[in-house]
């Protein structure tokens, strides 16, 4: 491949890369705030309402995805109306899905915290900070749409830019609100909210910069007309329905390790964290793989396409086994760093191999997602999550008598076909539609 393109997936990557790193920090400094609070429930119910909102918000990643897949496309085909067009589509789609969530927000807090099963006096402070928090659904579900749009014009920077000043206006907030005027959890949650408005305020000031350069004009008439947004439904519905399929994945795993006592619980939560350090580097690959695929793909340039997808797999086979070297060779130190607990740490280290496993196979699934984006065959991302759970929950039913080891099989069972299911799929699809015309380049 050559140069210039191993440069062009750089470029789009490590802005990725630098962003996914910028998020566990906020994390740590609620942490550490809430956590010189004198009383341990106001951690607790931090802890609760982020854990609700990762999940709810998680939920509506479709919006950045569908919206980079079909921006990618427009820009490869020329038509700069439909790139503005799209983004005014996603936006009024965020923000209506936004201002549903706040019509919905108390049943759906409510089950939220059911399910979390948290002590009485958290879930009380969970229940104000998710009241809280959830004002800012629009602004989130808005900016996950101008990332999008701006990813999907292989601009990769933007998504940095925002992350830092949102999660810098946070951090600051934070210390304002709960060491300063003497909030508690609700400090906390008003900080997020702000920043959330804030980042979104700065993301439409970059847009209307990025829409000085363009050319075309915006379709209002289309952003009236329900039935004009029947593609971006199509793939967004797809993959809504994949994402939720993920989050069961991900919440079946949590409990039925929970199901085996507090040790194994804390050590499989340990664990988990390598394998999220390992998708801040493969996600970076997977997201360029969308902006430049889509592109190919709206330029009808299948040999950009293989150029594309031959050289984010390089850089994402390279990241997946450095990072199960580091975990073979510094596993145990990296689990120290994380648990000073003796019991918790020797389980870590006990289901260690399964995580030295893990980035080669899950390594597939992220970089095929990262190709079906931008594509936006998002109905085959949907079907392989649909046949890996087929293959995950018959295998956990079988193996329970071998215990936690019998989990992290079903798990990794999981992330072997899911890529497996997709490797099939783009196969098919270079052989069949993804592929040059037989007369062309003649």
């Amino acid at each position: 491949m050559p140069l210039a393109d191993n440069r062009r997936i750089w470029l789009l990557a490590w802005p990725i890369i630098l962003s996914n790193i910028t998020v566990p920090l906020l994390g740590l400094v609620d942490t550490a705030v809430v956590g010189h609070l004198p009383d341990s429930r106001y951690l607790a119910g931090v802890t609760l309402g982020a854990t609700l909102f990762g999940f709810l918000y998680w939920g509506f990643g479709f919006l950045r995805m569908g919206t980079t897949g079909l921006t990618a496309q427009a820009l490869g085909r020329g038509d700069d109306g439909e790139v503005r067009t799209l983004l005014g589509q996603s936006l009024v789609l965020a923000v209506g899905i936004g201002l549903a969530l706040i019509l919905l927000s108390r049943p759906l807090i409510e089950l939220g915290l059911w399910l979390l099963d948290g002590s009485e006096a958290a879930t009380e402070l969970a229940r104000e900070y998710a009241r809280i928090r959830i004002v800012s659904a629009p602004a989130v579900l808005a900016n996950y749409a101008i990332l999008g749009w701006f990813l999907g014009q292989q601009n990769s920077r933007v998504t940095l830019m925002i992350l830092v000043l949102t999660n810098g206006l946070n951090i600051l907030l934070d210390l304002w609100f709960v060491i300063g005027l003497g909030m508690t959890s609700n400090g906390v949650a008003l900080a997020s909210a702000i920043s959330d408005y804030g980042a979104l305020a700065f993301g439409l000031w970059l847009v209307s910069r990025q829409l000085r350069g363009l050319g075309g004009r915006l379709d209002i008439q289309r952003l009236r007309r329900l039935s004009a947004y029947g593609e971006l439904i199509r793939i967004n519905g797809h993959l809504f329905v994949r994402t939720l399929g993920l989050l069961f994945a991900m919440a079946f795993f949590t409990a039925q390790g929970a199901s085996q006592g507090d040790t194994v619980l804390a050590a499989n939560a340990v664990l988990l964290q390598f394998i999220m350090l390992t998708s801040y580097g493969l996600d970076g690959f997977a997201h360029a793989a969308e902006a430049l695929t889509g592109r190919a793909v709206g330029r009808g340039r299948w040999d950009e396409f293989r150029a594309a997808v031959a050289g984010a797999t390089r850089f994402s086979l390279l990241t997946a086994a450095l990072a199960s070297l580091a975990f073979w060779l510094a596993g145990p130190a990296l689990i120290a760093l994380l648990t000073d607990l003796p019991e918790v740490r020797a389980s870590a280290a006990h289901y260690l191999p399964w995580v030295i496993l893990m980035p080669l196979l899950a390594v597939w699934s992220y970089l095929l997602d990262g190709v079906f984006i931008g594509a936006t065959a998002s109905r085959e991302m949907r079907n392989s999550i649909f046949v890996a759970l087929a293959a995950y929950l018959p295998c956990w039913w079988l193996t329970q008598g071998l215990g936690n080891h019998g989990l992290w099989l079903a798990f990794t069972l999981f992330t072997l076909v899911r890529s497996a299911t997709l490797g099939a799929y783009y196969l098919h699809y270079r052989r069949h539609h993804w592929r040059e015309a037989p007369d062309q380049g003649r």
